[in-house]
């Protein structure tokens, strides 16, 4: 089992070989073997797909904006497929600050977002809240930051 509370702040990034991917609509928007995920205390993990493994033409930009103090500034993706979509499905960092280069244009996917998000094969979790994008796996153990009352963690 991991724990949520035994990840460092700073987060720590880490390279993941286990298939990652990443489902909407019936189509295969991202899949990879060469993912990172992003670890921080009381976060599920955030998992980030090369855009080389992501069907770019899937994806539109949104004009949201957030700021990470430690990555830097995340720009927004909707996903349209034939007919369905979903607003700020993902998010990048087209210029992360240097601890967190490698993540330089790797997209991470909401799985409340989409229709589904594996890790290994195992369907993900989202975690609670409407702002964290982590992905919770059964191996995982929290409390999770995100639900009512966790706001001040």
């Amino acid at each position: 089992m991991e724990s949520v509370w035994d990840y460092p702040r700073p987060p720590r990034l880490e390279p993941v070989s286990l298939p990652l991917k990443v489902v909407f609509a019936d189509r295969t928007v991202a899949e990879t073997t060469r993912g990172l995920r992003v670890l921080e205390t009381s976060l599920a993990p955030g998992y980030y797909f090369p855009p080389e493994d992501t069907d770019m033409t899937l994806l539109r930009p949104n004009a949201r904006k957030t700021l990470c103090e430690f990555k830097g500034w995340a720009v927004y993706w909707d996903i349209a497929v034939e007919g369905r979509a979903s607003a700020a499905a993902a998010w990048s960092f087209p210029d992360p600050l240097s601890d967190y280069f490698p993540l330089e244009d790797y997209l991470a996917f909401y799985p409340r977002a989409v229709d589904a998000c594996t890790v290994g094969g195992e369907t993900v979790q989202a975690q609670p809240g409407d702002f964290y994008g982590g992905w919770i796996t059964s191996d995982l153990q929290g409390p999770f930051k995100g639900a009512p009352g966790s706001e001040g963690w």
